[in-house]
């Protein structure tokens, strides 16, 4: 989302101005991932209604509950024109804005909530107290609460009891889909072929800020080398930022499980093994707060027979930027410090391939519904779709699918997702059949191979007609 220019995110926006209509006060919570563009979407929201914005700042050692009430203070006086207001406590704050936004339509952004009210254990009662006896007696009053610690929210907001019944609206802000992407890129100037956007989003994702740092004059490994590989490149030091500002002293919790995930999904078993962590319910708390937070996702697998959802599951890393930081950038951090990669190749970086095919892996994952329409297929007919594992038994093997559908129809699509250089040749259709052959039909039932690509594939490929389906993935 570019301050010229605004891109996406319709159905939020709809959502939001259908509020426009009622004749009560809103009260709102809106989460998100680091710079996923939940500021920016209020702005665009608001950009020709009355708005007053109020951000918490970053917490460290230094940072008390009166600094938190300062800048509050600063802000609101910046805002409604008034001068020399000392507060020493939220409910007077509250009030006097409240004051100032009585009459008339209004929105008020809290932005970074979670920061705003860190340090003092009686924020949310009087904030609930104001909105109560002051804010919702302004029928045109629209008050957000918005901010990127999404567990935060969740716990003190959504599924307090304070605030039941009191949202009008929820919003959890997810990564721009494949199309919105490559429309924003456009309006930075960039013109890259497919494989080049799809470089960028496998270092970015569908996150709309990183996307807006991109150069029209320069090609995908160019950017990525401005971004990433220079130190005063604007995502080397980010991945720091992410865990400073979510989770504070628990950053070192968190890290290792992203750092363990890089490498693949794993199951809760394998993690627990990998981290020498005891099975407990303290290491499935902190799996949740990362899906929550928008950086891991758990992946169902299920039983084809029955159609029923399998009690295995595993979890993967479904952020491209923390892999991509984690797999290139950290070991190369100290070479990046002393200016090292002037005149590097990244592509030629060990492991590029694999890990840009996890990437792609994400991206394609995140926008199936671009499979669907490409296949035919209606989502009512879905009865199951994700990545599709089976363990190993004394009367089957063991096997994984990078995308499986499965419809109402009896009728299974065996996806298989490449992100490759150089066009894909005919050594991919015996690594699939493998695959297949692995999964034990029923009665009645018919599998169609389908591949997924970015680059090409050879002749000997499209000659063969073993997939039923070929998708160039095109942004």
């Amino acid at each position: 989302m570019n301050n010229d220019v605004f891109v996406g995110r319709k159905e939020e926006l709809k959502k939001l101005s259908h509020l426009l209509q009622k004749k009560s006060a809103s009260l709102i919570a809106v989460r998100g991932r680091r710079r996923i563009g939940k500021s920016r979407l209020i702005e665009e929201f608001a950009k020709d209604k009355r708005l007053l914005t109020f951000a918490g700042i970053p917490p460290s050692p230094d940072i008390t509950a009166q600094s938190q009430r300062d800048v509050f203070t600063g802000q609101l006086c910046k805002q409604i024109g008034l001068s020399n207001i000392v507060a020493q406590d939220w409910a007077t704050l509250f009030s006097l804005l409240a004051r100032h936004t009585n009459k008339g339509p209004v929105i008020i952004l809290f932005d970074e909530i979670s920061w705003m009210g860190s340090k003092d254990p009686s924020f949310l009662g009087k904030l609930k107290n104001a909105w109560d006896l002051e804010f919702k007696k302004n029928p045109n009053l629209i008050l957000i609460l918005c901010g990127s610690v999404s567990t935060w929210i969740e716990e003190n907001i959504i599924s307090s009891t304070a605030f039941f019944g009191r949202l009008s609206l929820l919003l959890k802000l997810e990564e721009l889909p494949l199309n919105t992407c490559n429309e924003l890129l456009q309006t930075k100037g960039f013109r890259g072929s497919a494989y080049e956007v799809f470089k960028i989003l496998g270092v970015t994702g569908g996150i709309p800020w990183y996307l807006e740092l991109i150069q029209s004059g320069l090609n995908a490994n160019d950017n990525i080398k401005n971004l990433c590989f220079h130190k005063e490149g604007a995502l080397f030091k980010e991945f720091d930022n992410i865990f400073h500002d979510l989770f504070e002293k628990r950053s070192e919790i968190y890290r290792p499980i992203i750092e363990i995930l890089a490498n693949g999904p794993l199951e809760f078993k394998k993690i627990c093994k990998a981290l020498d962590f005891a099975k407990s319910g303290t290491l499935s708390e902190y799996l949740d707060d990362l899906i929550e937070s928008g950086f891991i996702t758990r992946d169902y697998t299920w039983l084809v027979k029955s159609e029923k959802a399998s009690k295995l599951s595993q979890f993967r890393l479904s952020d491209n930027y923390l892999r991509f930081y984690l797999k290139h950038v950290l070991p190369n951090r100290d070479r990046v410090l002393r200016d090292g990669f002037e005149n590097q190749d990244i592509s030629s970086l060990p492991g590029w391939s694999s890990i840009m095919g996890l990437q792609f892996e994400n991206l394609v994952l995140k926008n199936r519904k671009k499979i669907w329409e490409k296949l035919g297929i209606r989502p009512g007919d879905i009865v199951a779709d994700n990545p599709y594992f089976q363990k190993r038994t004394t009367t089957r093997k063991g096997c994984q699918v990078d995308y499986l559908i499965q419809t109402r129809f009896n009728t299974l699509f065996a996806c298989e997702i490449k992100f490759s250089v150089n066009p894909l040749k005919s050594d991919i259709i015996h690594e699939v059949k493998k695959k297949i052959s692995c999964i034990t039909l029923p009665k009645r039932f018919s599998s169609w191979p389908v591949l997924i690509h970015v680059n090409g594939v050879d002749e000997s490929v499209q000659d063969s007609g073993y997939f039923s389906e070929i998708i160039d993935f095109i942004p």
